[in-house]
C-alpha cells in the first residue's frame, strides 16, 4: 500500500490520533475513561497540544494512498542526557490497520534516526501488545534491561549501523531524485482563498459550476439529479453570490497550480434572532482530479478556522450516511448527532439516509 509520510507536530488531525491513543491505553491498563479531558495531565497534554508537547522531537504522520487524512502517527523523542533516542506514540487508526502504515511508520522513523548519527534506537511495549511487538521484533529490536520498571512493560532496543549503512547507499539515489525533481520545478500546492461575492458571478459559470457538476457526476448527494447541466449549476452559484454579497455565506475556493478551481467551502451563517451563534458547512466539494492530497481537510479546517473567529460557536452539517465524506468529518473532531432515512435523493434519485454532524468551536 503506497502512504504518504509526513514530518509536522502541528496538523490539526494529530491531537485526535494521539488522543485515541491514550484512551484506548489507559483502558488498557484498567483506568479507563471516555474523553481526553479526563486523561491524566501528562498524556492530556499531548493530545490537546502536541506541537508544545513535542517540541524538540520529529512527529510523523502517515496517509494512504486516496485519502484526504493521515491515518496514523510515531513519535521520534530526541535523545536526552546521553540515552538513545525513543520511539513513542506509534498509533494507527482501526480502520486503517493490516495495510503496512504502522511499518511505514517504523521504516521512516528509524531512517531518520541512523541518519541523525544514533547509535540506536529503543522503545517500551507492553507485554500483552502481541501485534506491535512482533513488528518490533522483525525490525530488529531485542529486549533489554528495564529503564522503566512498571510490571509488564518491556523494554527494546535496536543497534542502527545496519540502518546507517543502508541509509548511505540510499543517499546517492536520493540525491539524484532529488536533482531530477528541482529540474522538473517544485510541486505547487493548491491555494485556498476566501472569494467575494463578485469572484464567486466571475467563477459562477466556470469553475464553481464544473465542480457541481464532477461532484453530481461522481454520485455526490449535494442537492441535484443527474444529469447535472452546467447552466443550472452556475445559477445556483450565482444565487450563492448574492447570499454572499449579504453576509450569510462565506466561500473559500482552491486554486491548483494553473489557477483553474479544484475545490470549493461554503459556510452560512444563522440569522435567526436565536440562531446568530451558529453556522452551516454546505458544498465542500473537492474535484476527482485533485482528491487524495487533503484539499477537502484544507478547505474544512479554513472554513472552521473562519468560524471561530468571527464568533461562531457551533457548527452543523449533514451527510450522505456511509459516504466517504463521513470518514473526513469525522477524522476532522465532528460528531454525529443521528441519522435520518431516506433524507435525500442520491443523483440517480434513490432515496438515501443522512447523518446529521455538529462540532463545537472554542
Amino acid at each position: 500500500m503506497n502512504v504518504t509520510i509526513e514530518e509536522n507536530r502541528s496538523h490539526p488531525r494529530l491531537p485526535d490520533l494521539l488522543g485515541a491513543y491514550h484512551l484506548v491505553n489507559q483502558a488498557e491498563k484498567g483506568n479507563a475513561v471516555t474523553a481526553v479531558a479526563e486523561l491524566p495531565a501528562v498524556y492530556r497534554g499531548e493530545a490537546e497540544d502536541p506541537a508544545a508537547v513535542f517540541t524538540a522531537d520529529t512527529v510523523l504522520l502517515a496517509t494512504p494512498a486516496g485519502d484526504d487524512l493521515p491515518a496514523g502517527c510515531v513519535v521520534l523523542k530526541a535523545p536526552r542526557e546521553g540515552r538513545a533516542p525513543e520511539i513513542k506514540r506509534l498509533w494507527v487508526a482501526p480502520e486503517a490497520r493490516r495495510k503496512g502504515i504502522a511499518k511505514a511508520l517504523m521504516a521512516e522513523a528509524l531512517r531518520r534516526a541512523a541518519a541523525s548519527g544514533a547509535a540506536a534506537v529503543r522503545l517500551t511495549v507492553w507485554n500483552w501488545r502481541e501485534e506491535p511487538l512482533a513488528l518490533y521484533r522483525s525490525l530488529g529490536f531485542e529486549t533489554v534491561a528495564s529503564w522503566d520498571e512498571r510490571p509488564d512493560l518491556l523494554c527494546l532496543e535496536k543497534t542502527m549501523e545496519g540502518e546507517r549503512e543502508e541509509t548511505r547507499e540510499k543517499a546517492g539515489e536520493k540525491a539524484g531524485e532529488k536533482a531530477r525533481e528541482e529540474t522538473a520545478g517544485p510541486v505547487e500546492a493548491d491555494r485556498v482563498e476566501r472569494l467575494t461575492p463578485d469572484e464567486v458571478r466571475a467563477h459562477a459559470s466556470a469553475g464553481l459550476a464544473a465542480l457541481l457538476v464532477d461532484a453530481v457526476d461522481g454520485g455526490a448527494s449535494v442537492g441535484f439529479l443527474a444529469p447535472l447541466a452546467a447552466r443550472e449549476a452556475a445559477a445556483w452559484w450565482s444565487r450563492v453570490a448574492d447570499e454572499a454579497a449579504e453576509g450569510a455565506r462565506d466561500v473559500w475556493a482552491a486554486h491548483g497550480p494553473d489557477g483553474g478551481l479544484t475545490g470549493v467551502v461554503t459556510l452560512v451563517r444563522g440569522t435567526t434572532a436565536n440562531g446568530r451563534h451558529r453556522g452551516e458547512i454546505a458544498r465542500l466539494l473537492v474535484h476527482r482530479s485533485a482528491r487524495g492530497r487533503g484539499l477537502g481537510y484544507r478547505l474544512l479546517a479554513t472554513a472552521e478556522a473562519h468560524a471561530a473567529a468571527t464568533g461562531l460557536t457551533l457548527l452543523v452539517l449533514d451527510t450522505r450516511t456511509d459516504s466517504p465524506a463521513e470518514r473526513l468529518y469525522r477524522g476532522a473532531g465532528w460528531t454525529a448527532a443521528g441519522t435520518i432515512p431516506d433524507y435525500a435523493a442520491d443523483p440517480a434519485g434513490v432515496p438515501r439516509a443522512t447523518t446529521l454532524y455538529y462540532k463545537r468551536l472554542g
